[in-house]
């Protein structure tokens, strides 16, 4: 929470946090450069960033990550860490032969003011290019400065800025998608989605292969997968953007990028999760393509309405803790007032400052007034607020598992990290059919609780 200590001897308050509601802004980072073909993720800094992000990302997508460092100590500290930065680039070079290398920074290199375009500019400049050099997109991801998905998005930014050209002579055509952090499976949908619907799509970043890959005999140096950078350079000549998130900041947006250097349109729309925001999403479709939906998805959208008929007395009514990213939050508090829960408080350790309006218009005047809506919050200060709110259930990701047992209320598994159960790379959230999996998992949780706390121990609904 949001906690004001007095520090010793000096009569002043300062903010502290406990148990964060967020992760850290290189390793959003780390994360979208993932998402690109032949791309090695490289933190300018300790070593001991890369290898609790390495750890942190494993545990979730049960995949290898490899993130180079260039391990800087103490005499980096009072020194610069240049020359080591250097030293790692050309042994990332020599060992992994990228195509490209998206390097961040951290608190360390920042604090101490690294200039890391000079860097990168005399790197470069002494380097002899044999057509071999891998090309460095550098971003800059002081933790200390936001979230996670702050620094998600300005490596998204620098990747288009560095890559995206309009001097080549390519014919305008296809769609960006921006979908933002989603999961493996989110992204995989996307694809069939543009394929059903012959868009020639660039999905930037793609981590449907990236981070879910399937078995190999051999181990790859770098995962195949991810958006290649040919059609990165080609988004500056696509007919339109698509950006899913609602708190996006314009300087950190990749879109309004796009649409400033490159008069490409930016269409801002809201993480596809539930029927309203699907729909939307789809009718944006409709009007690029001027093709109507395919029927399989309208199949999805009717199965989807169907099941809410049949599981609406189920769960209408319930109470819900929803927290985590602050687009996530958005969308899924939107979902919930589809399908008759009721949203006590929607929490998030961002700080974009509009999360509060962000969530009132995604839910169109379906919020209960009473509806508790808190960023740059932690869970310290969560429980505090939930304990006169009684909910039914908590809708997030794993961190808030000690909360829910000490309620002892389901949590329902959501976004990222999940580090206490097998397949969050997997859990589709978007379109009808992620509402109609969303659905499914929130009405049997509430049928799970019920039975476990009943003293007859139904087995018939």
């Amino acid at each position: 929470m949001t906690k004001h200590i007095k520090t010793p001897g000096k009569g002043s308050n300062y903010i502290s946090t406990t148990n964060a509601c967020k992760l850290c802004k290189p390793m959003g980072a780390t994360l979208a450069f993932r998402g690109i073909e032949g791309a090695m993720p490289f933190l300018h800094g300790s070593q001991g960033c890369a290898t609790y992000m390495r750890r942190y990302i494993i545990s979730h997508f049960n995949e290898p990550m490899d993130i180079a460092s260039s391990s800087l100590g103490e005499k980096n500290a009072i020194f610069g860490g240049g020359p080591n930065l250097k030293e790692g680039l050309k042994n990332v070079t020599a060992k992994f032969y990228p195509q490209l290398i998206g390097i961040a920074t951290t608190c360390l290199t920042e604090t101490i003011g690294d200039d890391l375009p000079m860097i990168l500019h005399e790197y470069k400049s002494s380097t002899a290019d044999d057509g071999s050099q891998p090309l460095l997109v550098p971003v800059s991801t002081p933790s200390y400065s936001g979230t996670h998905m702050e620094g998600f998005h300005a490596a998204v930014r620098a990747v288009i800025n560095a890559l995206a050209d309009k001097t080549t002579d390519i014919k305008a055509g296809g769609i960006n998608i921006l979908p933002g952090f989603v999961s493996p499976a989110d992204i995989r949908h996307l694809k069939e989605i543009a394929l059903d619907c012959t868009i020639k799509a660039t999905i930037l970043p793609d981590i449907s292969e990236t981070l879910d890959g399937p078995a190999l005999a051999e181990s790859e140096l770098i995962p195949h997968g991810g958006t290649p950078i040919a059609d990165i350079k080609e988004m500056a000549h696509a007919t339109a953007t698509l950006e899913f998130g609602s708190t996006i900041a314009d300087e950190l947006s990749g879109g309004v990028l796009l649409s400033e250097k490159f008069s490409v349109p930016c269409h801002k729309l809201p993480v596809p999760i539930g029927i309203s925001a699907s729909d939307q999403f789809f009718s944006t479709i409709t009007t690029l393509t001027k093709s109507p939906t395919p029927a399989k998805y309208l199949e999805e959208r009717g199965r989807l309405i169907d099941s809410l008929a049949d599981g609406h007395k189920y769960i209408f009514g319930k109470k819900a803790v929803v927290y985590g990213e602050e687009d996530l939050v958005v969308a899924l508090t939107a979902f919930l007032t589809e399908i008759g829960i009721k949203p006590v408080l929607c929490a998030s350790g961002g700080k974009s400052g509009k999360l509060k309006t962000a969530i009132q218009t995604a839910c169109k005047n379906a919020l209960d007034e009473e509806t508790e809506i808190h960023e740059g919050t932690d869970f310290y200060e969560m429980a505090e607020l939930v304990a006169g709110l009684s909910p039914d259930l908590l809708i997030g990701h794993s961190k808030g598992y000690q909360l829910a047992r000490k309620l002892q209320i389901p949590i329902i598994r959501v976004g990222f990290p999940i580090h206490d159960r097998l397949g969050g790379q997997r859990i589709l959230h978007i379109g009808y059919r992620g509402a109609q999996n969303l659905f499914d998992t929130l009405v049997n949780a509430v049928l799970t609780k019920k039975q476990d706390d009943s003293p007859v121990g139904y087995s018939y609904m």
